[in-house]
């Protein structure tokens, strides 16, 4: 009885082990399915429809949603910074009255009730010596949650940030969401080129921005000779923008870029580019250098600083700083016809032929 009984086990077992093995040889002998997740940067790649950018071959900036550049994993730091220092009071400031409320003000409001002075995230080793070596600062304006634009810009033309006399540096400002913050802090850990102010990030707060770019060069960057302030959407030619700082070497208290003349304030609150009378009186602005990009001598800077806080906010921030504060402080501002707007095709050929070309 029990050898008949051992002699069933026995067959139990073998049969589950043959299935198994059927089960198995079966899985594996199907064709493997390869899944592939479709990046942004091959979306746009892959498009036969992409919007194109139209510009002249010898400009020396222009209007580009540059492709997105997914981070690689094995990227290592261009930089090992340890002097970006961290604030712990994020939400304080945050809450901070007049940040969020007086940005979207219509009334009289001086810039220096608004704006903290100082920078969450400084990296000061940007400019050694206060920049005493350096021919241009570059700030590129640019929201928390645009980490694939600033990738894009390091991989494009910010790779002139690598020489001794270029420094490129990204500008944002606080954010509520905590994933964000703590994205912010990492990419500073890892390319030490961000400048994080005491502000909300937010279209409101443009000015603001802008202020804390000036106190930031007038603080830790005062010897550069120039600075140009740009955004993260925008392809500089920058072979050519350095031959431009060259041939204009000998400038001062001056700002160049797209000038835009006589234009008028808008008066219907419901437009984002509102402005009241209480904010602004006169009828007409004073002429400025459009916001996309605009260059700067660095001698322009610490005044340019000081008279914005004693100044009545606009959230404009290029009518505010190059045409309000700039005509109180009798600072040039020069029109350069290559500092355009405009859409140009992003390929590799097109960036080339741009490049060959000089200014004049």
């Amino acid at each position: 009885m029990m050898a008949f009984r051992v002699r069933v086990l026995h067959s139990v077992i073998l049969t589950l082990i043959g299935l198994t093995f059927i089960f198995y040889t079966s899985y594996y002998t199907n064709s493997v399915q390869v899944y592939h997740i479709e990046t942004k940067h091959e979306e746009i790649n892959n498009s036969k429809s992409i919007p194109t950018l139209q510009l002249e071959t010898s400009s020396l900036i222009s209007k580009e949603a540059l492709p997105t550049v997914a981070l690689i994993d094995n990227v290592q730091p261009t930089h090992t910074k340890t002097s970006n220092v961290k604030s712990n009071h994020v939400i304080q400031i945050i809450k901070r009255k007049g940040e969020n409320e007086g940005a979207k003000s219509s009334k009289k409001i001086l810039t220096r009730s608004m704006y903290e002075a100082g920078h969450n995230i400084s990296s000061t080793d940007l400019c050694p010596e206060f920049g005493a070596q350096l021919k241009l600062m570059v700030a590129v304006t640019s929201a928390p949650q645009h980490k694939d634009a600033r990738m894009a810009v390091r991989q494009t033309w910010g790779h002139f940030g690598q020489r001794k006399d270029v420094v490129i540096a990204f500008v944002v400002g606080l954010t509520l969401k905590s994933d964000i913050e703590a994205g912010i802090s990492m990419e500073s850990e890892m390319y030490g080129d961000i400048i994080q102010g005491k502000f909300v990030d937010s279209y409101d707060n443009l000015t603001l921005k802008t202020v804390s770019i000036l106190e930031w060069v007038d603080n830790y960057c005062s010897h550069a000779r120039f600075v140009l302030k740009t955004d993260d959407d925008m392809f500089i030619n920058m072979p050519k923008l350095l031959e431009f700082v060259d041939s204009h070497w000998n400038s001062k208290r001056t700002i160049f870029g797209r000038l835009a003349k006589k234009w008028k304030p808008i008066r219907n609150s419901r437009s984002k580019y509102y402005a009241s009378v209480d904010q602004f009186p006169p009828s007409v602005f004073p002429d400025f250098t459009t916001g996309p990009a605009y260059l700067l001598t660095g001698d322009t800077i610490h005044e340019l600083y000081e008279n914005a806080l004693d100044h009545t906010y606009l959230k404009l921030e290029d009518v505010f700083t190059t045409g309000i504060i700039a005509q109180a402080i009798h600072v040039k501002r020069v029109h350069v016809n290559e500092f355009l707007n405009k859409r140009i095709p992003f390929n590799v050929c097109n960036i080339k032929k741009r490049n060959k070309y000089t200014y004049g």
